[in-house]
Parts: C-alpha cells; sequence; structure tokens
C-alpha cells in the first residue's frame, strides 16, 4: 500500500468531475500510467486536511465527504484543524458515508478494514495553529 499525497481523482460527484485529494491510500501501482486524475477503485481510504481558510474548511467537511462516499472509497479520513479532531467516515453507500467516528487529537482511533490499523493522533497537536 502507498499513501498517495495531493492525487487526483476522477470523481463524478464532483462538480468539475475530478477532485484532489490530500491522500490517497491505494496499491503502490494503482495509479501507474492514468495521468494528473485516476480512477479512483482501488481507493482503499481517502484523507483530508481541512484549510485554514473556513469556506474551504467546510467543504472539506461536507463536500468532500460526499465527493468520496461516491467514488466507493471505503475509508475517509478528516483531519479537522478547527476543532482539533479527527474523523473517520465509513460504510459509503453510494451518495454519503453511514458511519462517521471521531476523536480529539491525542486519542487513538482504529479505522475500519480495508485499512485495519490504529492511527496515533498525539503528534496532530503540534502541527495545528
Amino acid at each position: 500500500m502507498w499513501l498517495n499525497a495531493d492525487q487526483g481523482l476522477k470523481v463524478a460527484a464532483s462538480r468539475t468531475g475530478r477532485a484532489r485529494a490530500d491522500g490517497a491510500l491505494a496499491p503502490s501501482e494503482a495509479f501507474a500510467g492514468q495521468g494528473c486524475f485516476a480512477d479512483p477503485g482501488q481507493v482503499l481510504m481517502t484523507v483530508a486536511v481541512t484549510s485554514y481558510d473556513s469556506g474551504n474548511a467546510d467543504r472539506d467537511r461536507a463536500e468532500r465527504a460526499r465527493v468520496c462516499a461516491g467514488t466507493g472509497s471505503p475509508v475517509y479520513l478528516l483531519i479537522d484543524r478547527d476543532s482539533c479532531e479527527v474523523v473517520v467516515f465509513s460504510e459509503p453507500d453510494g451518495v454519503r458515508y453511514e458511519s462517521a467516528r471521531r476523536v480529539p487529537f491525542g486519542k487513538e482511533i482504529t479505522l475500519p478494514e480495508p485499512v485495519g490499523i490504529t492511527l496515533a493522533t498525539e503528534q496532530l497537536k503540534e502541527r495545528v495553529r
């Protein structure tokens, strides 16, 4: 597996038909030869970090979650700098995620399958303004 930073994805649910994830966890060769915007079919988890701009941060919380659910990405991980929380969305139904779990920075959170790891969030406390 590889966490691809700033990966472009083709997404029908987006206004433009494409979106750029802050991170996309997929098999290491998943995006080979696909150019700047790849098919999201092999993505196991998309990652977003809220912007410092409040309007963009709101889009990260709502619109990006819907877009990622629309691709079928099994897990959407949101690192929310404003609330100092990590939110893990799972169980996409094609329109939205049916499950969301949030923890404050500093607590561990287990990411559901197919990711299946426990994420330590203590260091995130030092990385937000």
